[in-house]
């Protein structure tokens, strides 16, 4: 079992960047695929961005491609959000999850059921 920790969470005005953190113990982390999640108020959680587990791949949500960057240093267990230009409606919890499986690589939406464990989250607030 991974412990997942995300940090990096807090208050931006609209059109400033901010970059999440997710630090992962536990496990091989170089072996699975990650993802980042998010849930706005009143909302179901949803996709944002996956990765492979050698950092080879990616996948983006339509609503934060072109703003959002997913990336891992397998050497630091850490992978990260870079958030740019960002919007109100970025507003949510943010939440990191490690693939159940190993060699994970991301080919399309990610689904929640294909990860495993999940960070416990942090808040994103972005003021208009």
């Amino acid at each position: 079992q991974v412990h997942l920790v995300e940090s990096g969470g807090g208050l931006v005005q609209a059109g400033e960047p901010l970059k999440l953190a997710c630090a992962a113990s536990g496990r091989t982390f170089n072996r699975y695929g990650m993802g980042w999640f998010r849930r706005a108020p009143g909302k179901e959680r949803e996709f944002v961005a996956a990765i492979s587990w050698n950092g080879g791949t990616t996948y983006y949500a339509d609503a934060v491609k072109g703003r959002f960057t997913i990336s891992r240093d397998n050497a630091k267990s850490t992978v990260y959000l870079q958030m740019n230009n960002l919007k109100p409606e970025d507003t949510a919890v943010y939440y990191c999850a490690s693939s159940k499986n190993y060699w994970f690589v991301p080919m399309g939406v990610g689904r929640e059921p294909d990860f495993g464990s999940w960070g416990q989250g942090t808040q994103v607030t972005v003021s208009s």
